[in-house]
């Protein structure tokens, strides 16, 4: 879709909805929350998620100007939902009246009573964490409203792109997800103006101190949703090869994996399901490798999370993985796009880790020395306080 389609489409839309909007805008004129706030953050869920944690840490780092997080879609699991209990915060989960596609003009009519809340504000900022209703609600907002998103996935370029001339700042989680922006506005000819708005800030992560491993076998985790793109059955396939070979590996999945991986295959591996962040960590620490296998990514957090403890990253090199992963320097890289060519490449990958110590342990600490450069937390907290409330920490 180009960008002038996306706009013809979008003024279609408005069209249709107007008379909806207009009476929400009525009703939220009429009505006024128990609390006051100038900043509204659009978030999905608070589902399990690498996408999740940057919201809350985002929640978190601008607590003083006491937000409205305001979640739009039905959870799957809500497993991330106590990060967003943070004292200034409020949370208004409006998935009940707005995800529902049989009664879709409530969604229209909550489209107008949210933006009379937020026209009736002082100086309002309206941030957007990779939530599509966010984009349904800023051509209703007050001339002046900052709106700034914050973009993980080129999923929805398509649809955004129609969305562009509403929003002040476009932030990126990797600079390959802002190229591919960028290169969507050459194709559609835009000016100058545009590219000026986009920006790019890596997420912040805890970075403990480096404490490298020896474990009899070597130990490989998938850590992640049992989402299609993330393709756990292929991790479940290299598992089960290399079982069979009898290699010194043992594989284990965190995650809402266990309808994916065969009952067969759970025999030999570990399913811990979704771990809290206690839990989680003690996995990290034993752990070897991280290995993932999607078909695409932004930059996860788990990628992150590994590489600050000194863990090999094995993956597939999609997204932003690439700019972060040094092929057979700080991690490996799998270039197929096959699947069988994807579990060969991964399995010879694994082999080599297990053959040769040394390697994993320098590929680790060089994994690590990346992580302490690119993932301070003061960055992160300092560039989104300036850009939300004008100023750091």
């Amino acid at each position: 879709m180009t960008y002038k389609q996306a706009l013809i489409k979008r003024n279609i839309e408005l069209a249709l909805m107007f008379p909806f909007v207009l009476l929400g805008k009525l009703a939220g004129y009429l009505f006024t929350l128990s609390t006051q706030h100038h900043i509204f953050l659009f978030y999905p869920s608070a589902d399990i998620g690498g996408s999740v944690k940057v919201n809350a840490e985002i929640a978190a780092c601008i607590k003083e100007a006491k937000p409205l997080v305001i979640f739009s879609k039905k959870p799957k699991n809500n497993e991330f939902r106590k990060l967003f209990d943070i004292e200034g915060v409020r949370v208004l989960d409006l998935h009940r009246y707005i995800d529902n596609k049989l009664f879709h003009f409530v969604n229209f009519f909550f489209r107008g009573v949210l933006a009379a809340l937020i026209n009736k504000a002082d100086n309002p900022v309206v941030f957007g964490g990779e939530s599509l209703y966010f984009y349904k609600i800023i051509p209703h907002v007050k001339k002046g409203t900052k709106c700034i998103e914050l973009i993980h996935l080129n999923t929805w370029f398509n649809f955004t792109q129609a969305f562009i001339d509403y929003i002040d700042l476009r932030i990126f989680s990797t600079p390959q997800i802002m190229r591919e922006a960028e290169n969507l506005y050459r194709s559609n000819n835009l000016p100058q103006k545009y590219f000026d708005k986009l920006k790019f800030i890596d997420n912040k992560i805890f970075i403990p101190h480096y404490h490298p491993v020896h474990n009899p076998q070597l130990e490989v985790v998938f850590v992640g949703r049992g989402a299609p793109q993330k393709r756990v059955y292929l991790i479940a396939e290299i598992a089960k090869r290399m079982h069979e070979a009898g290699k010194k590996v043992h594989i284990s999945f965190v995650g809402d994996v266990e309808k994916i991986v065969p009952e067969e295959i759970q025999k030999y591996t570990t399913l811990y399901g979704n771990l809290d962040k206690t839990q989680l960590e003690k996995v990290y620490a034993r752990s070897d490798v991280l290995l993932l296998t999607s078909a695409y990514e932004g930059l996860p957090i788990v990628v992150m999370d590994m590489m600050a403890r000194g863990k090999v990253v094995v993956s597939t090199a999609v997204g932003g993985i690439p700019d972060y992963i040094e092929n057979g320097k700080s991690g490996f890289l799998v270039y197929e796009t096959d699947e069988q060519a994807i579990i060969e490449q991964s399995i010879g990958y694994l082999d080599q880790l297990i053959n040769d110590p040394v390697l994993k342990r320098d590929l680790g600490k060089k994994a690590y020395d990346f992580a302490k450069t690119h993932f301070d937390e003061t960055v992160f907290d300092d560039f989104y306080r300036g850009v939300i409330l004008g100023k750091g920490r």
